[in-house]
């Protein structure tokens, strides 16, 4: 949990030094948006690996989808209702 909290500390020093510098502020976008994708590649690797969870994909597929589902509705639900209450002036 240290060095979670470290790296943070370390990316909000390192963000506010470079906070006027444009290519910094584009290579961040680029390099965030990469990394998501790798993590999301690294999480599909991982559950096809999984023996389990390939095995019983048939049995759990209707509940992923479900609460996937569920989500994604209460996401964009929370920000409509949150957009409405303060940027609604702008």
């Amino acid at each position: 949990m240290v060095m979670v909290f470290s790296l943070i500390g370390l990316g909000i020093i390192v963000g506010f030094v470079f906070r006027k510098k444009e290519l910094v502020f584009k290579l961040n976008e680029k390099f965030t948006m990469y990394s998501i994708y790798l993590l999301l590649f690294l999480l599909g690797v991982s559950v096809g690996m999984n023996e389990e969870i390939i095995s019983n994909i048939d049995k759990i597929g209707l509940d992923v989808f479900v609460i996937t589902l569920g989500a994604v509705l209460g996401s964009v639900i929370a920000s409509w209702i949150l957009f409405k209450t303060f940027f609604r002036n702008h």
